[in-house]
């Protein structure tokens, strides 16, 4: 495959179809987010301001979007698993950094590769973020008893500031964390078409009052939070092995999340039987350090 045959070009909307089957390349390859080949996140990495692809006939084999108009510049790259080896990243990625100029560049990842993490690296750019995407696949489930005294219920929009209070009280400590106002954290759960506040779960210790939670949005367990003083007790393994029973009930095959690498939570979701489909991560380049 020589790549003197390709043809660059400018992508926008009608290519949409030509991006979804290099994302799904790409992800059958190195695995990362699903979500990455669905039209809305594919739009929001891939068709940004400034768009770069390489087509070999009717085939698309790389693509670069950049967003010019935020700061840091932030761009998303794929290169087809096929066409790799050849130089087509380092192009895309230089491309990128001309764009961006003197802006610092956020390189943005859906479906990590060792490969790419190669390229960033040698190209001066720091790794700021790395998650790791999880599946469990629901032919076998664990079992986990609830601690003495909890009871849990389905999430209703009656106990959302008990919900968001307790959210917030899990994740208070955890370097870095800035809370949201509650009418901004509610109203994107509301906003969200997949949330499933019927499988979503808090949970109240024996005095009644919220010590847990558990939200599922689609077939993915999106948020799991235990308040400080009910640590160690396994709250959190009974809520997420709660979500993944309500999960195969409802005819689910399989559960996914996403889990910062630093985050201690990962050690526990794979002993549950979640395995790893994959990273997302996030680079960082300062052209004058």
């Amino acid at each position: 495959m020589d790549t003197t045959t390709l043809t660059w070009t400018t992508l926008g909307e009608e290519h949409l179809p030509a991006l979804t089957g290099l994302a799904e390349a790409c992800l059958a390859v190195d695995g990362g987010l699903p979500l990455f080949a669905r039209p809305p996140l594919l739009r929001a990495r891939l068709l940004q301001a400034r768009t770069l692809g390489a087509w070999h006939g009717g085939e698309l084999v790389a693509a670069v979007g950049v967003g010019v108009d935020r700061r840091p510049v932030t761009a998303t790259g794929l290169v087809r698993p096929l066409w790799r080896g050849r130089g087509l990243g380092t192009r895309l990625l230089g491309w990128a950094q001309e764009q961006a100029g003197d802006a610092d560049l956020l390189v943005t990842t859906e479906t990590a590769s060792a490969g790419g993490d190669a390229l960033f690296a040698a190209r001066g750019l720091d790794r700021t973020f790395m998650e790791w995407v999880l599946r469990h696949d629901l032919g076998a489930l664990p079992e986990v008893a609830a601690p003495a005294g909890v009871r849990v219920e389905p999430v209703t929009w009656e106990i959302g500031p008990e919900l968001f209070e307790t959210y917030r009280a899990s994740f208070a400590d955890r370097p870095g964390f800035d809370a949201p106002e509650p009418e901004e954290w509610l109203g994107e759960l509301r906003a969200d078409d997949e949330y499933r506040p019927d499988l979503s779960l808090l949970a109240r210790g024996p005095d009644g009052r919220a010590v847990g939670f558990v939200n599922v949005l689609g077939t993915w367990v999106d948020q799991v939070g235990v308040v400080p003083q009910w640590r160690g007790r396994g709250l959190g393994a009974y809520l997420v092995v709660r979500a993944l029973r309500s999960l195969a009930e409802d005819g689910a095959d399989a559960v996914w999340l996403c889990v910062n690498d630093d985050n201690p939570a990962a050690a526990l979701y794979r002993r549950l039987g979640f395995t790893n489909a994959g990273r997302r991560t996030r680079h960082l380049h300062h052209p004058h350090p």
